[in-house]
C-alpha cells in the first residue's frame, strides 16, 4: 500500500510552516500593526544589508543539484490564505495537529496570518512518486528579531516528543519525536519524526540552521524507510549551497562585516 500523498504532503507543509521565519508568525503570532499616520518617521520593511530575495533564491537546492529524479513543486502563491477562526487565531481550536503545543501554537498561527514582508525564499521537491520530499526554506531577518524567532522554535523542538497530523478526510498518523545532530554542527536544532499508517512506515527530519542574519529551514519526508543517511545528505548540501552562495557562516550570529 503507498501512502496518500495528501497527508504526507499535510505533514511536510505543516512542519515546515513552523519553519518559516518572520515578525509575523513566530515572535508574536500576530502581524505588526501599521504605523499611525502621525508617526515621525517611516519604518522600512526590511533593514539595509539584508539579502535580498533573490538572493536567497540563489542560495536555494535546485531539483538538479538533489538528483536527476527530482522535480520541484510548484508552489501556489496566487491564492490567498484562506481566512481563519476565531479558534485557530488563538491557538485553542481544532487544528490538523495535536500534541507538542508549542508547536501546535505556532502553526496555528502561522496559518492565521499573512507572511511578513521579510525576504524570504522556499522550495519544495519531489523525489520518483512522490518520495522522498524535501521542503528548503530561507528568510533574513534583522539579528535581533532573528534571535527571537530562532529561540521560539528552538525551545518548541526541545519541547517536542508527540506529534499528530490529521488531513481533511480524517487520516491520522502520530509521530514520535527525537532530537538529532542531522548536519555538521551539533549546536544545530533538528529533530526526527518517525510514524505509522495503515502499517506505512513514515519518516521525517526538521532541521533549523542560522546564517548569519539568515534562517534555514530543512525538512525531509520518505515512506518504507526510517535511514537517516539520505536526509543528512541533503541537509549538508543545503547548508554548504547557502554559506557558499550568501557568504555566511553556519552557526553566526551576524552577518559579514557586522558591527561588533
Amino acid at each position: 500500500m503507498s501512502l496518500p500523498r495528501p497527508l504526507l504532503a499535510l505533514t511536510a507543509m505543516a512542519a515546515a510552516t513552523v519553519l518559516t521565519f518572520g515578525t509575523a508568525t513566530l515572535a508574536t503570532g500576530t502581524p505588526t500593526p501599521p504605523a499611525p499616520a502621525p508617526a515621525p518617521a517611516a519604518v522600512p520593511d526590511t533593514a539595509p544589508g539584508l539579502p535580498t530575495d533573490a538572493q536567497l533564491r540563489a542560495a536555494l537546492l535546485t531539483a538538479a543539484e538533489l538528483g536527476p529524479d527530482f522535480t520541484e513543486v510548484p508552489l501556489d502563491t496566487e491564492s490567498p490564505a484562506p481566512s481563519p477562526s476565531p479558534e485557530a487565531e488563538s491557538g485553542t481550536g481544532a487544528s490538523p495537529v495535536a500534541g507538542c503545543d508549542a508547536l501546535r501554537a505556532l502553526l496555528n498561527r502561522t496559518g492565521a496570518h499573512a507572511p511578513s514582508q521579510n525576504p524570504h525564499q522556499e522550495a519544495e521537491f519531489d523525489g520518483p512518486d512522490g518520495n522522498p520530499m524535501i521542503t528548503e526554506a530561507l528568510t533574513a531577518e534583522e539579528p535581533e528579531r532573528l534571535t527571537a524567532d530562532f529561540a521560539t522554535a528552538t525551545a518548541a523542538f526541545a519541547d517536542c516528543h508527540s506529534l499528530t497530523f490529521t488531513d481533511d478526510v480524517g487520516e491520522t498518523v502520530t509521530f514520535t519525536v527525537t532530537p538529532l545532530a542531522l548536519g555538521d554542527r551539533e549546536g544545530a536544532p533538528a529533530v526526527r519524526l518517525d510514524g505509522t499508517l495503515a502499517g506505512v512506515r513514515l519518516n521525517g527530519y526538521l532541521g533549523l540552521e542560522r546564517l548569519g542574519d539568515v534562517a534555514l529551514a530543512y525538512g525531509f519526508f520518505q515512506r518504507d524507510s526510517d535511514a537517516s543517511q539520505l536526509a543528512s545528505l541533503y541537509y549538508r548540501a543545503a547548508v554548504a549551497k547557502a554559506e557558499r552562495t550568501l557568504g555566511l557562516q553556519a552557526g553566526s550570529t551576524a552577518a559579514p562585516g557586522a558591527a561588533v
